[in-house]
This record gives C-alpha cells, sequence and structure tokens, in this order.
C-alpha cells in the first residue's frame, strides 16, 4: 500500500470523537466505570493545542482532551493520547509526560494520560517516565492498550456489540495487509458486511464504514470488484445504505485524484481536484435526499477550502435529518 493509503491519523481522530464512550468502555474499562456518563462529555482541541503544540517536531500525533465528570461529582480533566504508528518510538514516554505537565499547569485538576499503542511491535510496551538525580525522582505511570493484544479476542470483538469493536478490526486487519491487496480487499468485505449482522442503524453503519473504508483502502481495481460485491450483498439485504449514495464519493475522488496528479506530476491540481470532488459529493448527497439545495448553501460549500471539513460535512449530509440540520453542521465547523 501507498504512504497516502495509510493515512492512519485522520480516521482515528473522527473515531474517537465520534466514539470515545464506547471507545473507554471497550479499551480502558476501569476509566469508563469512573466518568458519570450521564453528564456528558466536552472535547477541547482547540485548548489541548495551545497547551501541548509540538511546532519543533512537525510530526502530527492523534490527542484528544475530553473534559469528563467523576462519579463523585468531581470535575476531572483526561489525556487521551494516541499515536497511530507502525514503528516504535523512544520519545513517547517524555511525551506524555510533558503533555501531563502542562496540561496540569494550565488547568489545575487532576490529568489522566491514556495511552493506545497501535503500531505493529508486540515488543514494545512503554507505560512509564522516570528520571531520577541526586535524591530527586520523578515517575509517571500512564495506562495503555496494545491493540495486537486484542488478536487473541478477535471472536469477541466479531460478536461484541461495541462499536469500537470495529475500529479495532479495522485497524488491525490494516496493519496486517500491508503487503497482500487481496487479503485486504476480502477482509474489507468481511467487516462491512459485519455491520448489518450487528443489527446497527443506518447512520451508525455509515460512519463505521466511513472509518473501514478510509483505512482499508484498496487499489482501484480491487476498489471496484468491492462495489459490486457490496452491491449485490446490500440487494440480497434489501438494505440500500451504503451504495445508494455511491460509497461516500469523497474518499474515493481523493484516492483516484491523487492516483491521477502523481501521474501528471501536477501537485497544485491534487489538491484541488480533492476539493472540487468532495464539494460536489456533499451536494450530490443533499440533493438526493432534501432537493432543492438553496444557492446560499452551495456558496458556502464552496467558500471551504479544507478536505478535512469537508469529509465531515459529507457524513452529516449522510446522517442529517433535514437541511437545517445540515446548515448548523457547516455552522459548528466555521465556528
Amino acid at each position: 500500500m501507498s504512504k497516502e493509503t495509510e493515512d492512519y491519523d485522520s480516521p482515528w481522530k473522527e473515531a474517537l470523537e465520534a466514539y470515545f464512550e464506547p471507545f473507554l468502555r471497550l479499551c480502558f474499562p476501569k476509566v469508563h466505570a469512573g466518568i458519570d456518563w450521564s453528564r456528558g462529555v466536552e472535547f477541547m482541541d482547540k485548548e489541548l493545542q495551545q497547551v501541548v503544540r509540538d511546532a519543533e517536531s512537525g510530526r502530527r500525533y492523534v490527542d484528544k482532551l475530553v473534559k469528563v465528570w467523576r462519579r463523585d461529582g468531581e470535575e476531572a480533566w483526561v489525556l487521551v493520547h494516541v499515536e497511530v504508528q507502525t514503528q516504535h518510538d523512544r520519545g513517547l514516554p517524555r511525551r506524555i509526560y510533558q503533555y501531563y505537565a502542562r496540561l496540569f499547569d494550565r488547568f489545575d485538576r487532576p490529568v489522566v494520560s491514556l495511552c493506545v499503542l497501535a503500531d505493529g511491535s508486540r515488543r514494545w510496551r512503554p507505560s512509564r517516565f522516570t528520571q531520577d538525580l541526586w535524591g530527586c525522582r520523578l515517575r509517571l505511570d500512564f495506562p495503555t492498550v496494545k491493540l495486537l493484544d486484542f488478536e487473541r479476542r478477535w471472536e469477541e470483538l466479531e460478536t461484541s456489540p461495541n462499536p469500537f469493536a470495529v475500529v479495532v478490526m479495522a485497524h488491525l486487519r490494516a496493519l496486517a495487509t500491508r503487503r497482500n491487496a487481496e487479503d485486504r480487499y476480502r477482509w474489507k468485505l468481511r467487516l462491512v458486511k459485519g455491520l448489518y449482522q450487528r443489527g446497527l442503524g443506518r447512520a451508525e453503519i455509515l460512519e463505521l464504514f466511513r472509518f473501514i473504508d478510509w483505512l482499508l483502502a484498496l487499489p482501484v481495481e480491487l476498489e471496484q470488484r468491492f462495489d459490486q460485491e457490496l452491491s449485490s450483498f446490500e440487494e440480497a439485504m434489501q438494505v440500500p445504505y451504503i451504495t445508494s449514495i455511491e460509497r461516500l464519493a469523497v474518499e474515493r475522488g481523493r484516492r483516484e485524484g491523487i492516483e491521477q496528479g502523481i501521474e501528471q506530476g501536477i501537485e497544485q491540481g491534487i489538491e484541488q481536484g480533492m476539493l472540487r470532488e468532495a464539494r460536489e459529493a456533499v451536494l450530490k448527497v443533499l440533493q438526493l435526499r432534501f432537493a432543492p439545495v438553496s444557492s446560499e448553501v452551495a456558496d458556502r460549500l464552496e467558500s471551504i477550502s479544507d478536505a478535512a471539513s469537508l469529509r465531515n460535512l459529507l457524513g452529516s449530509a449522510v446522517t442529517a435529518g433535514s437541511l437545517e440540520e445540515f446548515r448548523a453542521a457547516i455552522e459548528r465547523g466555521e465556528s
């Protein structure tokens, strides 16, 4: 698989926000048990970036800062630090300590730092940062979960009602099939078909499909074969959830736009083509569901030049109950 198809960071960012409660329930049950979920949660990504901006390295990490309430009524801050990578990083323990210290200093609240090890090495399992000099000792233990350990629980994942089990399975199969496109095709089909067997609703199937489709990207010829097989399956099941909206064409358009742009050697064409395909995909879904679509909505989409924002809006176009609900999604993205 090419580097373009193995973008783990972006789908994980969306999955953590969409399934934060199921994520903790599956991966960190003790933390999950300590939270009062009836009071809701608040994602504080902007505040996190202000505190832990890592400008010097230039690397991106998947980080979430979430405000939650403890069952004893106390307010708590939880830093969920997820690095999706295929090789270990010696600087991880120090970085988690630095994030912890900066957040504690900034907010003066208890901080819980959690780490998901989503790499492909079974031996690398950091869970502590220590520093000791002349009797002055510092130690931070942070809970970790190794996704590879879930391989032993595969049957449990396949039958689990927890939607985040699908996220874990998709990531594990993405790691396992990096060099075998045929195996990736078979696993992608199996995971997507499994969404229907879980008895999920339309909106949740679409959300999880987006994650699987993004993470288990296929070469064009296998993608076409996948489309045909999925279309036949949906017809047999009489549930046209995915193929009825042309399989969320923004991801497909992005990959094909990149391939075509590489062949032509025009970087600017890649970016503009991707944005154009994204806007057209969003408008097409809106027209199918809420025709006619006002020129105001079309103009606002035209003014958006961020591919990630357009990708999020495509999901909103699919799941929104009305055009007004979709407009509210645009406003949230602009705020």
